[in-house]
């Protein structure tokens, strides 16, 4: 047994780690393929994309692990099913259960850390990525001048250049248009330049544009209360201009702004913060409910509503709640009624759109908490239809299990978006939505599990030929 458990869990670990790195490789170029607009062309160092491909990896534990899993599990058993060592190992009076008993010990030690992981290190990588990704988007593009193209890139500056020449000594620029929007006045200082040179400071402070046979137009109010405005030229043979690059340094934002996102709470957070906002919805509820007592109000069947009509002795089971009122007295009761409700709508609405707002809120504490649990429970899920799975197909290699891995992860992963996406519109409970992959996907994985210890044919396509072969053999007879 000791040797058939140890062939079984080498030859589970091997692929597993292939796949897993395979798996995070292809997350790792979708993130990439949509963020590359935000990444290109803006300076960057090289360690912080790096850091940013870290911390994105560590978030995309949580899908690459179950499909690693999945996949490895029907390689390792197609592998045994294709080489006829499964069959060598049952022959040996040794169960596909007992087979199998090493590699779900290790997938549930796998479990546990996929929970472990998703409660302590996930959170810290997800504020991690969301605050390094949120400076990373806001950060401006490099300063890049482009012929007949206004460039509005340095705050209170407007440049344009016809046209753009490389030499050794750096950028030179012609026919120069630059308008002085920095002091608030609009387009009333301009300057024009036939030529001009471009070239930064040695600490990449500021950039310098020295220019040459130019002319300057400021516009501004005359002296004192005089209203008329005075125009301003300035010829020059040659001038220096500074401005101020401080605006494209990277700058990151303090992480304590991003604690409070749902993604970025282990369950002792989430546990407490879905508390504090019960709390809070629970107030705003009992605010709203105190808030129509003022509008109800009930007079039949009491002595002071019998004397205020001067009547005694009303039916109102019998007659209704509008027994003993002439016709006058019926339209003025009804529009009263309508004004009351009215009030008691517009004075219930923001209390209304309060509480739903944090009903959702609630809502997504619950589905991040549940997230925590479903990870790790999915890995065995998964296993569980992955090693039947390989047994029944008996082929190995990364053609057709990749092929079968992929469409049921898909079936997995698409059950639990539409259970998560339904819990956050309230249509599902929390646990049914979250868990709701899980509920559906475990009877197939032990209707696999019983067909490969049966060994099933139900992926022989020789064993449906032949059930096809014999069905219409029989139908023939039978008009004959």
């Amino acid at each position: 047994m000791k040797k058939v458990h140890l062939l079984i869990i080498k030859a589970f670990i091997r692929p597993f780690i292939v796949t897993f790195f395979i798996v995070m490789f292809v997350l790792l170029m979708l993130f990439l393929f949509k963020y590359i607009d935000d990444l290109i062309g803006k300076g960057f160092e090289w360690y912080v994309i790096l850091q940013l491909l870290m911390y994105a990896a560590a978030t995309n534990v949580a899908m690459a692990l179950p499909l690693a899993v999945l996949l490895s599990s029907i390689m390792t058993f197609g592998n045994l099913g294709e080489n006829y060592e499964l069959v060598a190992i049952k022959s040996a009076g040794i169960s596909l259960q007992k087979a199998m008993a090493p590699l779900v010990a290790m997938v549930v030690g796998l479990s546990i850390a996929a929970f472990l992981f998703s409660d302590f290190m996930l959170p810290v990588a997800n504020l991690k990525m969301g605050s390094l990704l949120y400076d990373v988007r806001n950060q401006k593009a490099a300063f890049l001048i482009e012929e007949g193209i206004f460039n509005n890139s340095i705050p209170g500056y407007s440049i344009r250049v016809k046209q753009k020449l490389q030499t050794d000594s750096g950028d030179v620029l012609k026919d120069i248009v630059i308008y002085d929007q920095s002091k608030g006045t609009g387009n009333t200082n301009v300057l024009m330049a036939n030529e001009g040179e471009m070239y930064k400071t040695e600490d990449k402070k500021f950039l310098i544009l020295k220019l040459k046979d130019g002319v300057r137009y400021e516009e501004s109010n005359g002296k004192g209360y005089d209203p008329r405005e005075r125009l301003t030229r300035f010829n020059f043979k040659e001038t220096e201009q500074r401005f101020d690059l401080s605006s494209f340094n990277f700058k990151r934002e303090d992480e304590n702004l991003f604690k409070n996102n749902f993604q970025m709470m282990n369950l002792k957070e989430l546990d407490s913060a879905e508390k504090d906002t019960r709390v809070r919805y629970d107030s705003i509820r009992m605010v709203g409910a105190k808030s129509l007592e003022s509008y109800y109000k009930i007079f039949y069947g009491t002595a002071k509503y019998n004397t205020a009509v001067g009547k005694s002795g009303l039916n109102f089971k019998k007659d209704g709640v509008f027994a003993g009122l002439d016709s006058t007295q019926y339209a003025s009761a009804v529009t009263s009624a309508l004004d009351n409700v009215r009030y008691a709508k517009d004075g219930l609405e923001p209390h209304i759109f309060q509480a739903d707002e944090f009903m959702k809120t609630i809502r997504r504490y619950l589905v991040e908490y549940n997230r925590k649990f479903t990870l790790s429970v999915s890995c065995l899920v998964l296993f569980f239809i992955g090693a039947p799975l390989g047994a029944i197909i008996r082929k190995g290699g990364l053609g057709l299990p990749v092929v079968v891995s992929v469409i049921f992860f898909l079936i997995y992963h698409i059950i639990s978006t539409v259970g998560e996406k339904s819990v956050k519109e309230g249509g599902l409970s929390p646990v049914v939505g979250m868990w709701i992959a899980i509920i559906v996907l475990t009877p197939l994985g032990l209707f696999l599990t019983y067909k490969a210890t049966v060994d099933s044919a139900l992926f022989d396509a020789d064993f449906y030929k032949n059930f096809f072969k014999r069905f219409f053999k029989k139908k023939e007879k039978s008009t004959l």
